[in-house]
């Protein structure tokens, strides 16, 4: 069974994207959509922080421009999951402190409780969350597809290398459509 992730797909994390954020939006709220009328289960998980940042060591570089800022803290609402892609009543919800969508989380119950198999990889950022989930699902042997088109990276370079060269060494590499129309297919 497929499960779809829909990661990071958070205000202040779209908001990255600049201009090209109501395009990915929109795109993967139809994916999202898509998913749903298919019987696809959909996970959310979003990166969150307790206010203060206590998580974050002095050690931590990727995350230490956080620090003395209110940016994806629980309190903040533009830390909560971006309007366009909302969970439904029944679609849980999952906060991880810093990449990897199982570090720190119940998702390996979930996928199993679902009898996932394969995992369909969304979200923001690709050199972030998307990268570090791929990495840790093929520790756990789960058989993965990212859709090309519903992550996205503020730094653009580092999107394409990933999705056209590197991902395709570890899990399908495809559109939204292209997954989309599988599922009419089904």
């Amino acid at each position: 069974m497929q499960v779809l992730l829909v990661m990071d797909v958070q205000r202040a994390v779209a908001a990255q994207l600049g201009d090209r954020a109501d395009g990915y939006l929109s795109r993967l709220a139809g994916t999202v959509g898509a998913a749903r009328a298919a019987g696809v289960p959909v996970i959310h998980v979003r990166v969150r922080h307790r206010d203060g940042h206590p998580e974050i060591g002095p050690l931590n570089r990727p995350f230490q421009g956080l620090l003395g800022t209110d940016t994806i803290t629980e309190s903040n609402p533009e830390s909560e999951i971006h309007p366009a892609v909302a969970p439904l009543p029944g679609e849980p919800v999952l906060d991880k402190r810093f990449f990897s969508a199982f570090a720190g989380t119940d998702l390996d119950a979930l996928l199993t409780a679902r009898g996932a198999g394969t995992l369909v990889l969304t979200g923001l950022a690709t050199g972030g969350v998307v990268i570090s989930t791929l990495r840790d699902a093929t520790e756990r042997q789960y058989a993965q597809i990212v859709l090309s088109d519903g992550c996205d990276d503020a730094d653009e370079e580092m999107h394409r290398f990933l999705v056209e060269r590197f991902f395709p060494r570890e899990a399908g590499v495809m559109t939204s459509a292209e997954w989309v129309a599988g599922l009419a297919a089904q």
